[in-house]
């Protein structure tokens, strides 16, 4: 019988994945219907801000030792994309810029290449392939994804000066500091990468 932790991860990770795919429908969908690469906040941005405030909750698991991952990556990767979102949110102009598609794809399909691999992690039935899709689509993933979140705080700098002059300047310290976190979270997701399929192709050698 699976523990109730294990219980819990199973059902947090299978509704982050059916949510996160309802985000990239919608998404793309904002592509087909508008005939243009502007719609995306519009037609998703509720959503995804939702997913990110609930995605706190992986940084307890880490903190409560719920999960192994730790607290400081998974508190910098949701802090990077709760932050972008917040600009989104209070800055209008930038809602209809082509970088909030271009992170809106890139998380939600590293969103549910992610999850199911924890769902099923859970279970103890995690294809292969998964697990190699897992960590090897961030190498695609992560530099757009990153590129737009730089994009759309660099394009609200004005805006934000005249809306809060004092995250205005925490904004511009972000900036000049988003290459080399974002180069940590990069290295370490390189690193894990190493590990697990490594450990992946030991058990196929057995």
């Amino acid at each position: 019988m699976h523990s109730l932790s294990n219980l819990y991860l199973l059902a947090y990770n299978s509704a982050q994945a059916i949510v996160w795919a309802v985000c990239l429908a919608l998404s793309l969908g904002s592509v087909l219907s508008t005939k243009t690469l502007n719609g995306a906040y519009a037609s998703a941005g509720d959503l995804i801000y939702l997913c990110q405030m609930v995605a706190f909750l992986e940084v307890v698991h880490g903190a409560i030792g719920l999960v192994p991952s730790g607290v400081v990556i998974p508190l910098m990767q949701w802090a990077g994309r709760t932050n972008c979102m917040f600009v989104m949110c209070q800055i209008h102009e930038v809602q209809e810029l082509p970088a909030v598609l271009i992170i809106f794809v890139a998380w939600s399909i590293s969103e549910i290449i992610r999850y199911p691999t924890y769902a099923l992690n859970c279970i103890r039935s995690c294809p292969p392939w998964l697990t190699y899709l897992r960590y090897s689509a961030f190498l695609v993933l992560y530099p757009p994804g990153m590129g737009g979140e730089t994009w759309i705080m660099y394009y609200a700098l004005p805006f934000m000066k005249k809306y809060s002059f004092g995250y205005y300047r925490f904004l511009m310290v972000v900036l000049f500091c988003y290459p080399f976190l974002c180069l940590k979270v990069y290295l370490h997701m390189v690193k894990q990468r190493r590990s697990k399929l490594g450990k992946q192709d030991k058990k196929k050698k057995r």
